[in-house]
């Protein structure tokens, strides 16, 4: 495992991952499942946490939104311990959990209402939000009429239109088909550009944790601890061109053998 210092931006930290721990107790015996894992995430930057299933992943993200509580370490954002529900952030899970008795523009206003935020404010800006992801037409639709792509957008809206300068992202696109899958890391990647909020982002997919990341930090199997921190220096936007470039591959390649090496990928 790669020191904290190997693993930090500190000068310029906004998210910080100190020892963090969890053990889940069970009756039969305690499972580790995340053990001493350290690491930063810069201001503006988009970090993806890239791992098999069970390497503690999601956990890590839960316990960094005050979610869920850790086992030993700690979290901050913003210099701010995190010892309970942290709410000046965005998070989109796998799941897309609109309210289905609500349309997509009301979805999208729950973030005023729980946060005593000007409607008129954040209104006008959840319609320039689902202009840019092509859902202003289904504003007063309800979920159950949109795709699932289109329901997850609503999703991204909805955690962004408070615009908060940290986002988590929890395999947003884990249920979404191969050609909406892409389509929804081009989109995510165009809003990221405009305002550069810093991202913490879990998947277990190689290639997007490569066409959407400043750093990946690569983790291994259960316990889950931070294996490898790889900064991809591509251009942005990530292209079709930059996605097909021989240094894209060669990001994908390190992974893909980095994961062979510990028996998670076997062909």
């Amino acid at each position: 495992m790669q020191n904290i210092q190997a693993v930090s931006r500190s000068s310029d930290a906004q998210v910080s991952f100190d020892r963090l721990k969890k053990i889940y107790v069970t009756d039969d015996d305690d499972l580790l499942a995340l053990n001493e894992t350290s690491f930063s995430i810069g201001k503006g930057e988009f970090v993806s946490v890239l791992g098999p299933s069970g390497c503690g992943k999601s956990t890590l993200l839960l316990m960094a939104a005050g979610l869920e509580s850790s086992s030993g370490g700690t979290v901050t954002i913003g210099g701010q311990v995190v010892e309970k529900p942290y709410t000046d952030i965005g998070i989109v899970f796998q799941e897309h959990a609109l309210y289905e008795w609500r349309t997509i523009l009301q979805n999208i206003m729950l973030q005023a209402e729980i946060r005593r935020l000007s409607k008129s404010k954040i209104e006008s800006r959840a319609y320039e939000l689902l202009e840019q992801t092509g859902l202003k037409e289904f504003a007063h639709k309800y979920p159950s009429e949109l795709s699932g792509g289109m329901r997850q957008r609503a999703a991204i809206c909805r955690a962004l239109v408070h615009d908060p300068s940290v986002l988590f992202f929890d395999e947003p696109f884990g249920a979404l088909d191969a050609l909406t899958r892409e389509q929804m890391r081009i989109d995510l990647e165009k809003m990221w550009l405009e305002q550069r909020p810093t991202v913490l982002f879990i998947t277990h997919g190689i290639s997007e944790a490569v066409a959407l990341s400043d750093r990946i930090i690569v983790m291994t199997p259960r316990p889950g601890q931070v294996d490898e921190v790889l900064a991809i220096d591509l251009p942005r936007p990530r292209t079709k061109e930059v996605l097909s470039s021989q240094k894209f591959i060669d990001y994908c390649d390190r992974i893909t053998e980095s994961f062979m090496r510990r028996g998670i990928i076997k062909y």
